[in-house]
């Protein structure tokens, strides 16, 4: 079953369609990232399905199984909305990494732990994703009185002041 996956090598694809493998450019894009548990099926389908073979094939293959190109790419990734039914016709290939990142982010990832994840060595990209909402400000309001009524309760103390704010 996988449940890291790490790639050593990026692909680029040069103006006049020359092709480049190049190492990631700095040593954070080199690294094991844990997949959740929650894709793991779709993951392996995919892999099976649309992904070269053995450890140094690409995730992401054309209908024949040849590598993507800059120009035949539109048309997979369109293909790919469509047979997951996304029909908003301005998601781009990288709002999955987006979407990955804040999701991170929401299940409380550290800047740290979202650089490691994202393979940055500065904070300034991780802070994107650390977006300031309502939701997370509830969600830290009740883990700090969660964690008050514990303390409290385990010292004996009154928990039952739950809500004063003074």
């Amino acid at each position: 079953m996988i449940t890291r996956w790490s790639r050593a090598e990026v692909g680029a694809e040069l103006r006049g369609g020359r092709r480049l493998i190049k190492k990631p450019k700095s040593e954070a894009g080199i690294r094991t990232v844990s997949i959740p548990k929650v894709i793991l099926a779709e993951l392996t389908d995919h892999l099976t399905q649309y992904a070269e073979s053995g450890p140094d094939g690409v995730i992401f293959v054309g209908p024949k199984g040849g590598r993507l190109r800059r120009h035949n790419f539109r048309k997979v990734w369109i293909a790919a909305l469509v047979g997951a039914k996304i029909t908003k016709s301005d998601v781009h290939f990288h709002d999955l990494r987006h979407t990955g990142n804040d999701l991170a982010a929401k299940a409380g990832a550290t800047t740290r732990e979202l650089m490691a994840r994202m393979g940055h060595s500065s904070m300034r990209a991780a802070l994107i994703y650390q977006h300031a909402t309502r939701d997370r400000d509830r969600a830290i309001a009740d883990a700090i009185s969660d964690n008050v009524m514990k303390a409290r309760a385990d010292s004996g103390g009154d928990g039952a002041r739950e809500g004063h704010a003074g």
